[in-house]
């Protein structure tokens, strides 16, 4: 099957009207060939094959992990309670805290002889938070994220340039791992270097870059310092994830560089990336693997189980991981489940483009980092590298928002800010300070960037 659109070899995606008039950008479907097992399953026989893993995993938890055969006998559950997929409702949720709580190992559910691989995350507003792998888990991570390569329109015998920072993040062994087992031949760049990142895309020549879209824009930039112009590169497709980005981003992206931009989601706790791709035909939102990962979303105050189409906060249940099983998982992350589109038998999760976590709340206005973004993608003059500073003057909190002149703009920086001002207040309803600053003066991303600065006290 092939989308409305293809992409003659060395040209780049063409333009296509996409939803709300917004340019999209299609690629083509893999052949049926390329499509595993779990892709061909229809509706109905992945909720009978997710029973099945759901009971299994549930009982594998109760039974080996102390913390969770203590949480299922406070709620008054058992893993035999579960007799249907919407009886998980009635089990505890999950949270990075309890994952702290215990420890360095204390959520593996298998010896620790059994472990082949440790991840962490970085710890930096605590401890890490601590997850294992077993040889059948290295096995499927590496699946569900060949999975995602091909569903983003990589194909066997392609190489891809892994941008995604190696060691305790999940990122870069995670897609080095997948693209191997999807027949590609992998560059393992990591983050760092970026001159000589640039260097080696130009000489190696792969099709694929794995990277988040902050550090994507950063060697878009080392691109046309070094002079060359970013859309003659042998770069076809660009999977990004490990942080939010808005189609606004995606534009920008495919616009410089002549690729197709899609998303890739995932987070240590519940395996790493891959557990859910944007499809490069359609590029609707993400299609969750749902034999691997089943989820919920829920709204974060009441806990309550939302039904499809309605935004909360997105819970995964791990279905086959034997290492660190996790039970109704809380990732913070605000989406909403639709049906699914090039994947029918997978539900889609809308790109998440704020966490509960993330949220400012501005003399009683919410809103996120992404909604900003937004704004200064489309607002001329603007280079798509800011950065939102958080202060505080008496009981007032004030929000300035710091973002980079583009080269042929920056001497029109006081017409700049008073524009950028004026797009936040019609966009978000909210008045911020704006410092426009000279072209490369903010600091570049060379993984997740860091989008807040809150230097309030008190």
């Amino acid at each position: 099957m092939s989308s409305e659109l293809t992409v003659p070899p060395g040209t780049g995606p063409a333009p296509a009207p996409g939803a709300g008039g917004a340019a999209r950008r299609l690629g083509d479907a893999p052949p049926a060939g390329l499509l595993d097992a779990g892709e061909r399953m229809n509706r109905e026989k992945l909720r009978a094959h997710q029973l099945d893993r759901l009971r299994a995993t549930l009982r594998h938890a109760y039974d080996n992990v102390e913390l969770y055969r203590r949480k299922f006998d406070t709620a008054g559950v058992t893993p035999d309670d579960c007799r249907s997929l919407e009886d998980l409702a009635r089990f505890p949720y999950t949270t990075k805290a309890d994952l702290r709580d215990t420890y360095p190992f204390g959520m593996f559910a298998v010896p620790r002889s059994e472990v082949r691989r440790i991840h962490a995350s970085s710890g930096t507003t605590g401890r890490p938070t601590v997850v294992g792998y077993t040889e059948g888990d290295i096995s499927r991570w590496a699946d569900v994220v060949a999975r995602s390569i091909r569903a983003a329109g990589g194909r066997p015998g392609q190489m891809a340039h892994v941008s995604y920072g190696y060691g305790l993040f999940t990122g870069g062994l995670g897609a080095h791992y997948g693209a191997e087992r999807a027949g590609c031949t992998v560059v393992p760049a990591s983050g760092g270097m970026t001159a000589r990142q640039v260097q080696i895309i130009q000489d190696f020549r792969p099709e694929i870059i794995m990277v988040t879209p902050s550090y994507m824009l950063t060697l878009l930039d080392e691109f046309e310092r070094q002079g060359v112009d970013p859309r003659t590169t042998s770069l076809r497709t660009g999977i990004f994830g490990a942080e939010p980005w808005t189609e606004e981003m995606r534009r920008e992206i495919e616009d410089r560089l002549g690729i197709h931009a899609v998303d890739i989601y995932g987070l240590s706790e519940v395996m790493g990336p891959g557990v859910a791709q944007e499809c490069v035909e359609t590029k609707d939102g993400l299609h969750i693997w749902e034999d691997h990962f089943y989820p919920e979303v829920v709204d974060p105050v009441t806990e309550e189980v939302l039904p499809d189409g309605d935004t909360g906060e997105l819970v995964f249940t791990s279905l086959a991981k034997e290492a660190v099983p996790v039970i109704r998982y809380r990732t913070r992350d605000l989406t909403r489940l639709l049906p699914g589109t090039a994947r029918p038998a997978f539900r889609r999760m809308e790109k998440v483009t704020g966490r509960c976590d993330d949220m400012i709340i501005l003399r009683g206005v919410n809103l996120f980092p992404t909604q900003i973004e937004e704004i200064i993608l489309r607002t001329p003059g603007v280079a798509p590298h800011f950065q939102l500073r958080l202060t505080r003057h008496g009981r007032m909190d004030r929000l300035t928002v710091r973002a980079e002149a583009r080269r042929d703009a920056a001497s029109a920086q006081r017409e700049t800010a008073a524009a950028l001002i004026a797009a936040v207040k019609d966009g978000v309803g909210v008045s911020v300070e704006v410092e426009i600053v000279d072209p490369e003066t903010l600091e570049r991303s060379v993984g997740k960037i860091r989008r807040i600065v809150d230097e309030r006290h008190g």
